[in-house]
């Protein structure tokens, strides 16, 4: 059939299938998320109405400053990412493209994944009260914290709830803020021990930080470089890996003495 055609019209019928495959591919769903900066609260305060942090049986501080946990914002489990959404968020600095998988648990139906998230952050303030108290030398039997961040999932801000109940009970334990007055972001999540572990997409959370005004992030230490990727300007990045760590740190930077670590 081809020797029959002239060489322009046989050009035309063999682009046919790979024109076809080429819009096939920029319209077929891929195994990605799209994700984008998201909200942040500020665990000192209240979130929807509501405080974050209510702690009954010990006396709390008033606090200046903010503690500000962050999140990022990815398309759905079940959304159509084609290459076109590929390519458009591939080069934006304020979005990022990333394996579905390693946002959403695979297999997993919509409700399971909500079910799972809402899971693991009550693992995590489980844990941000058990590392808090812990800290402070002070009783789960006597001391109950109540924590509530409604619709947010995950365990990525254990660190800042740990934080936060620090500085309601003790500030700084010499009478200041554990701030500093400082608008203060951060992530990571925590155990029981104090341990601070790594949470991903903080290279979107740094800069839903400083859109929201925080000028210091908290980061977990194996995550320097991604942080430091799109770090916006006017943002400090202090790297931790345990709970006394970031303490430390932040009282280093109230007080003006003492190392700050640094990425």
């Amino acid at each position: 059939m081809l020797s029959r055609l002239t060489r322009s019209q046989a050009v035309a019928v063999c682009a046919l299938p790979v024109v076809a495959l080429l819009a096939t591919a920029v319209f077929a769903p891929l195994p990605f998320s799209l994700a984008q900066p998201g909200l942040t609260a500020d665990v000192l305060g209240k979130h929807q109405g509501t405080p974050v942090i209510t702690v009954s049986g010990a006396p709390t501080r008033t606090t200046s400053g903010q503690l500000r946990m962050v999140t990022i914002v990815a398309t759905g489990p079940d959304a159509r990412v084609s290459l076109g959404d590929v390519f458009d968020n591939w080069f934006r600095p304020d979005r990022a493209v990333m394996p579905r998988d390693a946002v959403y648990p695979s297999g997993n139906s919509v409700k399971e994944i909500e079910k799972h998230n809402a899971e693991q952050m009550q693992q995590s303030q489980d844990a941000a009260t058990q590392a808090a108290l812990k800290y402070l030398h002070l009783s789960a039997d006597k001391v109950k914290v109540r924590l509530k961040l409604a619709d947010v999932g995950g365990p990525s801000a254990g660190l800042l709830f740990t934080l936060g109940i620090i500085d309601k009970l003790d500030g700084d334990g010499s009478g200041g803020d554990l701030t500093g007055g400082r608008d203060i972001a951060g992530t990571g999540t925590i155990d029981a021990a104090g341990k601070v572990g790594a949470v991903g997409g903080v290279a979107l959370k740094t800069q839903a930080a400083r859109r929201d005004g925080a000028t210091v992030f908290l980061v977990p230490k194996a995550e320097c470089a991604d942080a430091r990727s799109e770090l916006p300007k006017g943002l400090r990045l202090v790297p931790v890996t345990t709970l006394n760590g970031a303490v430390d740190a932040l009282r280093a930077l109230e007080k003006g003495k003492g190392p700050v670590p640094s990425c």
